[in-house]
C-alpha cells in the first residue's frame, strides 16, 4: 500500500513540453489497448498492471514514464508505454516523426476544448495535424496530491 507522503509518478515540468516542436526517432513503446465506453476507459488500471509486470520482468522500465493514448474509437485505445528495451510477449511498437505539444491543466472534461485549442495551436504554425496523441502525465491520484493534472497534447504534423 502506498505511503501518503508517496507519489508513483513524478512531478511534471511543463517547461520541455509546452508549446514545443518535438522530433522522435523510433521511440520504443510497449502497446496494448483499453475498452472504452464513449471514450471513458473502463479498464486502463487492469492494462497498466499487465503491461507494467512484463515491462518490470523484462528490466524495461523507462526513465521518462511516459505514457501516451491513441483515442482512436469511442470504443477503446491505443495505449503506448515508453520503454527502455524491447519486452518479450509484448506488442512492441515504435513512434518516429514531428509533434508540435502544448501542455493543458484541469479536469478531462475540458478535453474537447483543449482539442479545439490545440487544432488552432498546430494551423497557428502553418502544419497540418496527421494523429494526436495524448500524454496523462499522472494517474488520478498523484495528480490530486500535486494539485494538477496535467495533459499534453502532441500533434504528429
Amino acid at each position: 500500500m502506498m505511503n501518503t507522503n508517496e507519489h508513483c509518478c513524478p512531478k511534471f515540468d511543463p517547461a520541455p513540453w509546452d508549446e514545443k516542436e518535438i522530433q522522435w526517432q523510433e521511440r520504443r513503446f510497449v502497446k496494448d489497448r483499453v475498452k472504452s465506453f464513449l471514450h471513458i476507459p473502463l479498464n486502463f488500471g487492469a492494462v497498466m498492471k499487465r503491461s507494467m509486470a512484463r515491462i518490470e520482468a523484462a528490466g524495461a522500465t523507462s526513465d521518462t514514464n511516459m505514457v501516451l493514448s491513441d483515442e482512436n474509437s469511442l470504443w477503446g485505445a491505443d495505449v503506448y508505454i515508453e520503454v527502455a528495451k524491447d519486452v518479450p510477449g509484448a506488442n512492441m511498437a515504435s513512434i518516429s516523426g514531428t509533434f508540435l505539444c502544448k501542455v493543458f491543466e484541469g479536469p478531462y472534461q475540458n478535453m474537447h476544448k483543449w482539442i479545439a485549442e490545440m487544432k488552432d495551436f498546430v494551423q497557428g504554425r502553418g502544419k497540418a495535424i496527421r494523429k494526436f496523441y495524448f500524454y496523462y502525465t499522472t494517474c488520478p491520484k498523484c495528480a490530486k496530491k500535486y494539485g494538477k493534472n496535467y495533459v499534453v497534447i502532441l500533434a504528429q504534423i
